[in-house]
């Protein structure tokens, strides 16, 4: 198997983690995607939306997106459960997941694409207004998910999951716009970062080594 993926695009890293929460050591081909590497048309043969990651099995067969990466291999390493156990908890780690990928990730992703200056390289024509709508859309999450998180660890019921990764990763990238949590109005989403950033997936994500 190889994965492609970039550093510090966002669904890219969600896998990575995903990949150390499981102990799934795997090859990672790196596509550097401000100098345009995943328009070329080696890529677009392997992943013809253009996109990372992308999971190329063993006899070709290519699986994109990455919850869907992520689920490939949930299914073959069970072990530590991350998309629930049993219905209901696989239910809400699924209500979880969509509400971090809709409500946070999302408009984190586009404030970045269409306000920082980095991001011309990979939009056409950035959308100012729009970039800065996504960036308040986003905030109010943060304040939302604040009191969701106000009387538990994880967001789902039965522990850490996918959509644990999937808000660590957002709020993360959300850095690059100055989006980030406040001191005084988010203890409880900084407490919860505080319980991610020790665990050794996101250690081992930041390049160190863990203790």
């Amino acid at each position: 198997m190889q994965l492609y993926g970039s550093k510090r695009a966002p669904n890219s890293d969600r896998v990575e983690m995903f990949l150390y929460e499981k102990g799934i050591e795997l090859p990672i081909t790196q596509v550097n995607l401000m100098a345009g590497e995943h328009h070329a048309e080696a890529y677009k043969a392997i992943a013809p939306n253009r996109r990372v990651p992308c999971l190329v099995l063993d006899d070709g067969t290519a699986i994109r997106e990455s919850v869907a990466i992520c689920r490939y291999f949930e299914e073959l390493h069970p072990e530590p459960a991350l998309f629930g156990t049993g219905a209901l908890q696989a239910a809400q780690v699924e209500m979880w997941q969509r509400l971090m990928e809709f409500e946070l990730m999302l408009p984190v992703a586009m404030s970045f694409r269409h306000t920082h200056p980095a991001a011309k390289a990979l939009e056409k024509v950035q959308f100012t207004e729009f970039g800065q709508a996504q960036h308040a859309l986003a905030q109010k999450r943060i304040a939302v998910l604040n009191k969701e998180l106000a009387d538990r660890q994880w967001l789902a019921a039965g522990g850490f999951s996918i959509a644990d990764i999937t808000a660590y990763i957002a709020l993360g990238f959300g850095k690059l716009t100055k989006l980030a949590p406040d001191p005084q109005a988010h203890p409880h989403v900084l407490r919860y970062l505080a319980d991610i950033q020790a665990r050794p997936s996101a250690i081992r994500l930041r390049g160190e080594t863990p203790g």
